[in-house]
């Protein structure tokens, strides 16, 4: 797992459908199969890929933090959800994904993730996540706190 911000070179993956990425990936989070995860056909189940999706979030808001997740007070949560499938995952393949903030605005900003076959670079799928600032004590949107939009920003290191 990678936790710096510097921006990782992907295998290059030989599917021309896969879109090039938005911005360089920065974050990259190694994950692990189990048995349970697969249908009858051999292939990981679409739904296993958000929870690597979530797992890879956690890990990028940590390492653009430095410091755990803190969900406490003003929180985000997830508005939108594109995902598009381009290749199935079997066992034993060496998956990861790959995070980028891609859009930070007042209220929100969007996540741009692919889950990724390491040795290959066989992508498997690439998500458009928007998350937007959410305050439970309201139960209302709010405006994003500036301690993450500014760790976001200097993490992809956007121009001030």
């Amino acid at each position: 797992m990678q936790t710096d911000n510097r921006p990782i070179a992907l295998p290059k993956c030989a599917n021309e459908k896969v879109p090039e990425p938005v911005r360089p990936y920065r974050h990259l989070t190694e994950v692990q199969t189990r048995f349970n995860d697969f249908d009858m056909l051999g292939h990981l189940n679409n739904s296993v890929y958000f929870q690597f999706m979530d797992l890879a979030k956690v890990r990028y808001f940590e390492a653009a933090k430095s410091a755990p997740l803190d969900m406490s007070g003003i929180a985000v949560v997830i508005v939108n959800i594109n995902v598009s499938f381009f290749s199935p995952s079997l066992p034993d393949e060496p998956l990861a994904v790959a995070t980028s903030c891609v859009k930070i605005s007042r209220h929100s900003f969007a996540l741009e993730q692919r889950v990724l076959n390491l040795t290959t670079g066989d992508v498997k799928c690439v998500a458009t996540t928007v998350m937007a600032a959410f305050d439970p004590r309201t139960m209302s949107s709010a405006e994003l706190d500036s301690s993450w939009a500014s760790a976001l920003a200097s993490f992809e290191g956007f121009a001030g």
